[in-house]
């Protein structure tokens, strides 16, 4: 059997701009790059990308859908917080401050091309 690897796919307008913004956030350097497409090695099996040239002039004003969600691991409410501090003190769009959402404490966050990022505890 072959190995197989989730990637979680982010359309972008500029994905050069994209990756600085998540490299940023994550505090990580690509693991591939190419004019329009750049990934992350989040750990085995994951990884986040990165694309532009899909589709063309994505505007932070069209609702998105679905999101990225970034499961810290051992994220209590202390490192929850944390997070969103520093994010908001980067001028991060924050789109919903931190609040219990059953599963822990969350906050719900955009990047500049207006995707969703949430910031949970792992599961």
């Amino acid at each position: 059997m072959t190995s197989t690897s989730v990637v979680s796919i982010v359309y972008v307008n500029d994905a050069p701009a994209a990756a600085r913004f998540y490299g940023d956030l994550l505090g990580m350097s690509p693991s591939l790059e190419t004019p329009g497409y750049i990934t992350f090695g989040l750990g085995p099996g994951a990884d986040l990308a990165v694309w532009s040239g899909q589709f063309a002039d994505l505007s932070p004003d069209v609702p998105r859908t679905s999101e990225v969600c970034l499961a810290i691991d051992g994220g209590g409410p202390d490192e929850i917080n944390a997070i969103f501090e520093q994010w908001r003190s980067k001028g991060v769009t924050i789109l919903q401050e931190p609040h219990d959402a059953g599963f822990g404490l969350t906050f719900l966050a955009a990047d500049p091309d207006g995707n969703r990022i949430r910031v949970a505890p792992k599961d």
